[in-house]
């Protein structure tokens, strides 16, 4: 998967130009979102469980302030690079030139390089979204109902009954699940939330409300496994440990404190599957009972034009006027139409004369 600045890049031409024509930053972020909006179903929200297009309340939203938060911190290692890189060239010039014989050695004291990256480190794992005032909100599993313990005429028996119950208990938790941004395609434990879509999982992980610093909170983010700690006084305390079902790409991953409320990991997949847990040895969901259709921001270039050649074709039909297929045929037989020895030559061209399959086209 390529890195998000490289795959930017490729489009910065186009964007590029958007931005010459309208001339500034918000009339750009206008023509973005409003094309979101006319070509994409990023502003329809999820009517029901049935409905296929759209996003639940909140998710979309999310969508943006992930995407934010992931250039914020590239923004925020580039400001720390070349602070460090300033504070090099001063210590250099604070050095007194060379006078004859006298020999000064110009290496920065030792340590020094090694604090200086320490620090920028350090600093670069404390996202502290300080400002962030929203707490996560949790949708508890219900529990299931008991069931009778007789078995009368015309009744499952009580095994039959019990496994009943236990299906519908797990179907019942998963729709409370689906109706909450945080769990959405996923799931709430004991110590997180998470929620996922094609490409991306995120977690939520509960911290005590004493947890309001960045420097209070510990991730050790790996390919294959993760662990979040935090630090009340002297006290440290795991949250959440353990290893992935599926192997994320930590270059694109990042997390954030929300204080008070809980740490938030925006996972990277590195493959395009649905996550049925994010630890292993978890309880497992059923992906049968999420919303398994990609989001039109998941759809590449190709995959756009087939959906626009549809779109195009369905309004077509439904006006009576002529399918793209049928369309490309027409232009080709124009070309014929009036040629040398052609009988309908001087004729208008007449296209319900021919009965045009779309299997005719290749696109």
């Amino acid at each position: 998967m390529a890195s998000p600045l490289e795959m930017t890049e490729m489009y910065d031409n186009a964007l590029l130009g958007i931005l010459q024509h309208v001339g500034n930053i918000q009339d750009f972020l206008q023509v973005y979102f409003g094309f979101l909006y006319r070509k994409t179903d990023f502003y329809r929200l999820l009517s029901g469980p049935n409905e296929k297009m759209g996003f639940p309340p909140g998710v979309a939203e999310k969508m943006v302030f992930k995407t934010y938060k992931l250039f914020e911190k590239l923004a925020d290692h580039d400001r720390e690079r070349q602070q460090s890189e300033l504070q090099k060239r001063e210590e250099s010039r604070s050095v007194p030139p060379a006078v004859q014989e006298l020999e000064i050695n110009a290496e920065p004291p030792e340590g020094t390089e090694e604090q200086s990256t320490e620090a920028a480190q350090t600093e670069s794992c404390s996202l502290e979204a300080g400002d962030v005032s929203t707490e996560a909100t949790v949708s508890s599993q219900p529990s299931s109902s008991s069931s009778s313990s007789s078995s009368g005429p015309g009744q499952l028996p009580q095994g039959d009954q019990a496994a009943a119950a236990s299906t519908n208990a797990a179907e019942g938790a998963q729709q409370n699940f689906q109706a909450e941004p945080d769990s959405y395609n996923g799931a709430v434990r004991e110590n997180y939330s998470w929620s996922q879509d094609y490409t991306d999982v995120e977690i939520k992980v509960f911290v005590p409300k004493t947890v309001v610093k960045g420097r209070q909170v510990s991730v050790s983010l790996q390919t294959s496994s993760i662990k979040v700690c935090v630090r009340e006084g002297a006290e440290e305390k795991t949250l959440m440990e353990g290893e992935f079902t599926h192997k994320i790409n930590t270059e694109n991953s990042l997390w954030s404190l929300e204080p008070g409320s809980c740490v938030v990991l925006s996972l990277s997949k590195t493959s395009e599957v649905w996550w049925n847990a994010v630890l292993k040895g978890e309880q497992e969901i059923d992906i049968n009972k999420i919303n398994r259709e990609r989001s039109m921001a998941t759809v590449d270039d190709e995959e756009h034009a087939v959906l626009d050649r549809l779109t195009f074709d369905y309004h077509q039909k439904l006006q009576g006027k002529p399918q793209s297929h049928e369309m490309k045929v027409h232009e080709m037989l124009k070309k014929g139409w009036d040629a040398e020895g052609s009988p309908f030559r001087g004729q208008q061209f007449d296209p319900t004369m021919f009965d045009i399959p779309p299997s005719a086209v290749q696109f």
